[in-house]
């Protein structure tokens, strides 16, 4: 059956640059290394759609409604219907002071955030420094090749897929991730590992909220979303061996936190 508004699907798709081929994003671990835009440690692999949830462009999800699962189509999409055209306005001279107060050596092509925005440096000129705050791609014609995949059906696994999508965390195991749909009501109980966090709260908050936003809206087995907090005490075994405790073994210890194991 065709791709509908409010399906959730498996996508693969490689973005580029249409004036010259350019590779910025894509699925395919072998495309992004050969782009030389591999990121170590990502698990490359088709991102989890739902269409209606402004995910991606909507320029791009309007060409992927009546899409059947298998079926391949390149979308090209100008400037003005993807990232927006050029903003002379956005592109700021900043006193070279600033970036000395913060210990930051400016240079071409450095990303930077200044005032909650992120731009780029331009050129270092004396005392001033020249940053673009349009968007890398604003300005530029693109082209998404893509690929459907999949057409989820199970709501649960809908959810995992948001949670891949939009919690950012790369340690989180999806399989010791328990997400129950109950009475309208979504409980989610997180991989342990998600407890291991470098983000704000802030930022994780907002992780959530975007998880259960497009989860409620899209999902009609589900009204609400709820994440739960489980803590539980792990006791140690007991052991005589020495060397389990202190020696070589020590590397284990780990596997007390295996979900399987407790």
């Amino acid at each position: 059956m065709p791709i509908e508004e409010n399906d959730f699907i498996r996508l693969n798709y490689t973005g580029k640059i249409k004036a010259n081929g350019e590779v910025f994003d894509t699925t395919y671990e072998e495309v992004a290394d050969e782009a030389g835009i591999k990121v170590e440690g990502k698990d490359y692999h088709p991102i989890v759609l739902s269409i209606g949830a402004d995910q991606v462009l909507s320029s791009l999800q309007d060409q992927l409604i009546g899409l059947e699962v298998g079926e391949e189509k390149t979308i090209e999409i100008p400037c003005e219907n993807a990232f927006g055209k050029k903003d002379p306005s956005l592109i700021q001279l900043i006193p070279m002071k600033r970036f000395k107060e913060q210990n930051i050596r400016p240079f071409p092509g450095m990303p930077i955030s200044l005032d909650g925005q992120q731009g780029t440096v331009r050129t270092v000129n004396g005392g001033r420094v020249s940053v673009d705050f349009n968007h890398t791609l604003a300005g530029k014609d693109i082209v998404y090749e893509v690929k459907v995949e999949e057409k989820i059906e199970d709501d649960v696994e809908k959810i995992k897929g948001l949670i891949d999508v939009y919690y950012g965390n790369p340690n989180i195991n999806l399989d010791k991730t328990d997400v129950e749909i109950e009475d309208g009501v979504a409980k989610i109980t997180l991989d342990k590992l998600a407890g291991f966090e470098q983000r704000t709260v802030q930022e994780v908050t907002l992780a959530k909220f975007a998880v259960a936003r497009v989860a409620y809206e899209n999902i009609a087995s589900v009204d609400k979303v709820q994440f739960i907090d489980e803590y539980q005490e792990v006791v140690p075994q007991e052991t005589d061996d020495v060397a389990d405790v202190f020696g070589e073994e020590t590397e284990e210890v780990p596997e007390v936190l295996n979900e399987d194991d407790e």
